[in-house]
């Protein structure tokens, strides 16, 4: 028999948040470790990270196999799984990405989980929570500002207009200002020249406050941001325009994670929002830490698939930190499994097992990627009202002939009673390795090479083609000095490979590079495949049209 439960504001309604000092003892946070910013709400001090509990937490990361447009369930899960965890007395702590304003307003919707697994308060959490989004576009926007100041004052050092790299952002979706031409309406308007907007979740900015060790360490990045090149054809970076301490005034406090709670009371630390798909897809390295510091488990994740975040994850965000994992909770549903097994969207709800069968090669390959890693797979079934016994049966049984540790998780209608059964499974198998995590390639590798590692190992590719657009990007990577870089490929996350429209697991493709991007701040290597775009635009009936203001509640954000 199908439940249907009250809506995510109902239930939220009915689970009012503890005052936020509660959730600070809760981590044994002394009253100088945070800033409270509204009754449910506090920053961290770097105190809090300097003072560590005894002993050292565990960190779980939580994946996923290749999702639907909807999504799996990543963040629910990981809710879920801190407050099952809980339930058995363990000292927990969620370390999570904040919210873009583009999918809020766009079509997926707010990502403070849902059902009984969700972030409180979430209406702030989803729309400008502490204002760390609005920060990193304002800082973002400077160095763009300050560097058309430059052309238009003399330019005195060289910077050729039109091998400019760096664009403006915002955090909405915008697909009209994805190329535009500034600088229009005369001589006193500015240097005209071509450039165009990304989303902010793609900042360069954010990706670098999101890797950031320290309030110092933002500095040295801010310094090396490569924004464009001189008429001799040398690298002109935010140093050079005198941007870095104005940039850095206006993110000091964005970078501070933020404090917040579970339905259940459970903290939880949301802090940076890069997307998987268009870049590295991690919560910053300041929240991991924090978490790690203050609770005996952490538990992050990381965006759209195994492929995509988790690869990410390890590559980029382990190596630069270095941290490591105790377990990788791989997070399946049916619905997924039923769409990898050819099964459209307006059928997930009819029973079809064979369906579910017909797409387990796709979770069989994110297993095996995780195995890469050196890492041993928890397969997490994140079950919906309408799955069947006999659809669970199937994965459960394929999940013991992997002999991968599975669990189903109820958290959506039952909370932290519903996880319950993950969590033990957690704690069974989140065992300290003796080996550490192995990265995909070694940064000394070419970096066609390193394209091609993770195309063969996370995508299942054959080859990897560059256009004559990407092979000019290579030439300037070289020239300049950044081939020693990890890679950040930006992919379509509807698909092991490039193409959206393949599903379960793709074989003997070729990966097709169209350009590179140079990250020096951040400190890695952009690489755009397919029609993949980093200002993604509104759908037909954007969730924007729903939205509104009732009384004192925001009403129609799901």
């Amino acid at each position: 028999m199908t439940v249907t439960l009250p809506s995510d504001a109902e239930i939220a309604a009915a689970h009012p948040p503890l005052p936020i000092e509660r959730i600070a003892e809760r981590l044994e946070l002394e009253a100088s470790d945070w800033q409270p910013r509204s009754r449910h709400v506090a920053k961290l001090e770097p105190s809090a990270l300097e003072r560590r509990r005894a002993g050292t937490g565990r960190l779980i990361l939580v994946s996923a196999i290749t999702p639907t447009q909807a999504g799996e369930g990543k963040t629910t899960t990981s809710i879920g799984l801190a407050q099952g965890l809980a339930k058995l007395g363990q000292s927990v702590c969620l370390a999570l990405r904040e919210p873009s304003l583009g999918p809020c307003l766009g079509r997926k919707g707010g990502a403070t989980g849902g059902g009984r697994a969700q972030l409180t308060p979430a209406d702030q959490i989803n729309l400008h929570f502490t204002g760390d989004f609005h920060a990193i576009t304002s800082a973002h926007n400077l160095l763009a500002a300050l560097l058309d100041n430059h052309l238009y004052f003399q330019n005195r050092l060289g910077i050729d207009p039109r091998r400019i790299f760096w664009r403006r952002v915002m955090d909405m979706n915008d697909r009209a200002l994805r190329q535009c031409v500034v600088g229009l309406g005369g001589a006193l308007q500015g240097v005209p020249r071509e450039t165009g907007f990304d989303i902010t979740a793609a900042s360069e900015v954010m990706a670098m406050l999101c890797l950031a060790e320290d309030t110092e360490d933002l500095r040295r990045r801010i310094d090396r941001t490569l924004v464009g090149l001189t008429y001799d054809r040398q690298p002109v970076t935010a140093g050079s325009l005198r941007a870095s301490g104005a940039m850095l005034a206006l993110l000091h406090e964005a970078l501070k994670p933020n404090l917040v709670q579970t339905l259940e009371g459970v903290p939880a630390l949301v802090h940076g929002g890069p997307f998987a798909n268009i870049a590295h897809g991690c919560n910053s390295v300041l929240a991991t830490r924090m978490a790690l510091a203050r609770a005996d488990i952490a538990i992050t994740e990381a965006g759209f698939g195994f492929d995509l975040g988790a690869e990410k994850f390890f590559d980029i965000k382990c190596r630069s930190a270095g941290l490591d994992t105790a377990a990788v909770v791989l997070v399946a549903t049916v619905r997924a499994l039923k769409s990898h097994g050819g099964v459209g969207r307006d059928d997930f709800e009819r029973p079809d097992p064979e369906a579910v069968a017909r797409g387990l090669p796709n979770l069989d390959k994110h297993v095996e990627s995780i195995g890469l890693f050196t890492e041993r797979p928890i397969v997490a079934l994140n079950r919906f009202a309408g799955d069947s016994d006999e659809e669970i049966a199937v994965v459960r049984e394929h999940a013991a002939a992997l002999g991968v540790p599975f669990a189903v998780s109820d958290h959506f209608a039952h909370g932290g009673d519903g996880a319950v059964e993950l969590a033990r499974t957690v704690l069974a198998y989140a065992e300290r390795r003796s080996e550490p995590f192995v990265p995909l390639y070694s940064l000394d590798q070419p970096l066609p090479d390193k394209i091609l590692a993770v195309a063969r190992s996370m995508y299942g590719a054959d080859s990897v083609h560059l256009t004559k657009a990407a092979e000019r990007d290579l030439d300037e990577v070289r020239r300049l000095g950044y081939e020693a870089l990890p890679v950040c490929v930006a992919k379509t996350p509807d698909s092991l490979s490039d193409d959206p429209r393949l599903k379960g697991r793709p074989e003997g493709f070729e990966l097709t590079v169209r350009a590179l991007q140079i990250n020096a701040g951040a400190g890695f290597i952009v690489v755009l495949t397919g029609d993949i775009l980093r200002m993604p635009g509104l759908p037909r009936r954007p969730l924007a049209e729903s939205l509104d203001v009732r009384g004192d509640r925001v009403v129609g954000l799901s």
